[in-house]
């Protein structure tokens, strides 16, 4: 058993799938929020682990890498080979609108992209990528239950993180998007093109109206608490 990116074996992969962008927070979830873990796969530095939660679910986690193509191709593996029926992303964005803040969690119903990674379906439209309803709803009423700070709406999922163009956030904003990361658009037409179910939570590390607010590096990776404790929530409603 074994895909050109995964080498984990029959089995070692939950059916459901906790997907930060860095391996390090991969292995920070594992080790912070699962008990009786175990990596099953480490190709390219890509770390994965299986263990469960303190309700006993079986629960995996497994980093992305960074962008599209490299979200498009885990999640595709994991769907068509490990028997994966649910991934929710967990990861980072910066924060287009003054109402969302640092620390911040959105629940990403929608995905908007100036990607043309959709191209390979060769449709003659334009793709609306969005969220599974039930993981939406679930995610929903488990953040309303725990308190936590949080909004939900589109995303922008971008191909460019230093864009040449500094003002093109402001387009995107004007028409509510919530914010930018670079995953959850392909994650979101790869789960429906196979049948699957997918969901992005993300936490706000940077914000484009307050430039000089933004999370550390260590931030970043390690303090993403409320967020991984609403996924781990959302995702026990299709634990086994």
């Amino acid at each position: 058993m074994g895909t050109p990116h995964i080498n984990a074996k029959e089995g070692d992969f939950a059916k459901v799938v906790l997907m930060p962008g860095d391996p390090v927070r991969a292995k920070w979830i594992a080790e912070t929020f699962l008990h009786d873990y175990k990596e099953v796969t480490n190709v390219r530095g890509i770390l994965g682990f299986t263990g469960f939660t303190k309700n006993g679910k079986k629960l995996s986690v497994m980093a992305s890498g960074m962008g599209m193509p490299s979200i498009g191709i885990y999640s595709h593996e994991l769907f068509t080979g490990y028997g994966v029926e649910v991934i929710i992303r967990v990861g980072t964005c910066g924060s287009y609108q003054p109402n969302i803040h640092l620390k911040d969690v959105l629940i990403c119903t929608t995905a908007s992209t100036d990607s043309n990674w959709v191209a390979q379906y060769k449709l003659n439209g334009t793709y609306s990528a969005g969220a599974d309803l039930e993981l939406i709803v679930a995610a929903y009423q488990e953040a309303k239950k725990s308190g936590i700070p949080f909004h939900g709406g589109n995303i922008l999922s971008a191909d460019v993180f230093y864009d040449y163009d500094p003002e093109t956030w402001k387009r995107w904003a004007a028409l509510g998007v919530m914010g930018v990361e670079m995953e959850s658009y392909s994650l979101y037409a790869k789960a429906a093109s196979l049948g699957k179910k997918a969901l992005c939570l993300l936490t706000v590390t940077d914000s484009f109206i307050k430039h000089d607010e933004k999370l550390t590096s260590e931030e970043r990776a390690f303090g993403l608490g409320r967020m991984i404790e609403l996924a781990i929530a959302t995702a026990e409603h299709y634990c086994d």
